[in-house]
């Protein structure tokens, strides 16, 4: 991406090469091109942007502003402003919002994090002990008894997903909840999160 300054000041932004009047010359898309240096391009105006992501967050959490372009010392430079939170809890709707024919007073208006990642959870739980369902069909068709290693595996599943909702639950803050979710890497060289994983059947 590019930015034509005249003047000092950004005129116009350029996202694919094309051919262009600079002045009173015409150009074709080739100033674009590995033909050019960009000290040419940039003798007739045209600046190839740097990006500054340094504000930017993950759009999993926050809403991030929209890029904005400034030109200094010969660079065109683009960046974010601060980025907004997402809510971690639900908002719920007021009475005004009953009153408006809205909706019901203290039921959920908009979903936060929480409940978004708690859903999350639950459906992964669940997909895990959809694999070993069959052994619980099998056991009230046939009576045949479940393995003991089903059953442990089972349980901790159950164990584990109610203990990464709590963890999810208690979080303080949109942060908080990020911070459960990265991944950091550990002394014995293994890659782990704060709010662990669900036990995996090994086969």
């Amino acid at each position: 991406m590019w930015a034509l300054i005249e003047d000092g000041s950004i005129t116009k932004l350029i996202n694919n090469p094309k051919a262009m009047v600079i002045g009173d010359t015409r150009y074709s898309r080739n100033i674009f091109s590995f033909r050019w240096t960009n000290a040419e391009r940039e003798a007739i105006g045209l600046y190839e942007i740097v990006w500054d992501n340094s504000k930017k967050k993950d759009e999993e959490y926050y809403i991030n502003t929209n890029q904005s372009f400034a030109f200094a010392d010969g660079t065109v430079t683009a960046s974010y402003g601060d980025a907004t939170a997402k809510a971690h809890a639900d908002t719920l709707y007021t009475a005004d919002d009953e009153d408006n024919g809205l909706g019901t007073e203290g039921e959920v208006k908009v979903e936060g994090l929480k409940t978004k990642k708690i859903r999350t959870i639950k459906k992964q739980a669940a997909g895990e002990l959809q694999k070993t369902d069959w052994y619980i069909v099998r056991k009230a068709d046939a009576n045949t008894a479940i393995p003991s290693a089903i059953t442990n595996h089972r349980a901790a599943v159950r164990t584990k997903c109610a203990q990464m909702e709590t963890a999810i639950t208690n979080a303080s803050n949109t942060a908080a909840i990020e911070t459960l979710y990265t991944y950091t890497k550990q002394e014995d060289g293994s890659v782990t999160r704060p709010l662990g994983e669900l036990p995996r059947l090994e086969v």
